[in-house]
């Protein structure tokens, strides 16, 4: 009888966060597909807000998916915000499948207001679940990666995979804090990927375009599919990066940014210097920086000009 052939992620212990619904459950049935044992987690609330009440059921069905897929999974239903919660989803990989080598962070919610309307509860609530969410977890990967490292004396296998948004890149009026929560993940995986590369570790960051219970009245109306056709805004198109990410294949992929939606992956480079200024003097004046920046800032446009949809090449109908 023939043999399965050997997929990328087989004898690799992952965990997938948010993972009950929408990217996070793509991306688990990804990396289950590739041949990693999977640690689904979901805290199961039925509100995108965070509200309602937890339930198992969304982690459970997407595990139970796995299996029934010929693959190894178990849920967790679990609150990543909460350090000690976090603690035990690591815990659970590593008494599960006796390690873990792969961490993709997507668990998040929204509270969408205008700055000048938002509450300090609805401000902090999102930088909790997407922000420390993602340190909860990371933070105690990496001791288990670093205390392997030790004992093995020399690098081991991890891979982090982060979820920022394209609310970071463009900016999102009606989103301050889901925008500043995606940007802090960014500088958290930057951080990461330096500090940890040598165990062996990589830490990258996408920012994915998918039409989810997330971002349906975001996406209502734009590029619809036609009868039979895959969504261009299906998350199914950004699980195969995930899956690539999280590979041996990537082993030089440390760092960085990608913005990822229907059949395109674009790098993203750090930020570049667009002008630079000197002072005639020890130090500016304001007349000097007058006389130099407003004339480089003339007719440019600003944010407010460029509608969001023109902003991320979104297409009504």
């Amino acid at each position: 009888m023939a043999q399965p052939l050997p997929r990328p992620l087989d004898g690799l212990a992952a965990i997938v966060t948010g993972a009950g619904r929408g990217l996070g459950r793509a991306e688990a049935l990804e990396l289950g597909r590739l041949g990693a044992s999977v640690v689904v987690n979901d805290f199961g609330k039925t509100g995108r807000d965070g509200s309602g009440e937890a339930s198992a059921a969304p982690a459970e069905e997407v595990a139970a998916e796995i299996r029934a897929a010929g693959g190894q999974a178990v849920a967790h239903l679990g609150d990543v915000a909460d350090h000690e919660q976090a603690r035990g989803l690591v815990q659970l990989a590593v008494d599960t499948y006796g390690k873990l080598d792969i961490l993709v962070n997507n668990a998040g919610i929204l509270r969408d207001r205008m700055i000048f309307s938002m509450s300090e509860s609805e401000w902090d609530s999102v930088i909790h679940v997407h922000l420390k969410g993602h340190f909860n977890t990371t933070h105690f990967a990496s001791v288990h990666w670093r205390e392997r490292s030790k004992a093995a004396g020399g690098p081991v296998y991890g891979r982090i995979v982060n979820t920022s948004s394209e609310a970071f890149l463009a900016g999102s009026a009606g989103q301050p804090n889901y925008a500043a929560a995606k940007g802090g993940i960014v500088g958290l995986t930057t951080s990461s990927a330096l500090a940890l590369r040598k165990y062996g570790v990589t830490a990258n960051v996408i920012c994915p375009r998918a039409r989810t219970r997330m971002t349906e009245d975001v996406f209502a109306g734009y590029q619809e599919p036609g009868a039979g056709e895959l969504d261009a805004l299906a998350p199914e198109h950004v699980a195969p990066l995930v899956g690539y990410l999280a590979s041996p294949a990537a082993s030089g992929v440390n760092g960085q940014l990608l913005v990822v939606h229907g059949g395109m992956v674009a790098v993203v480079e750090r930020p570049k210097v667009a002008a630079k200024f000197d002072t005639a003097k020890d130090v500016f004046t304001y007349e000097e920086l007058d006389e130099a920046l407003s004339p480089y800032y003339a007719g440019r446009p600003d944010g407010e000009t460029f509608a969001a949809s023109e902003v991320l090449g979104l297409k009504r109908g």
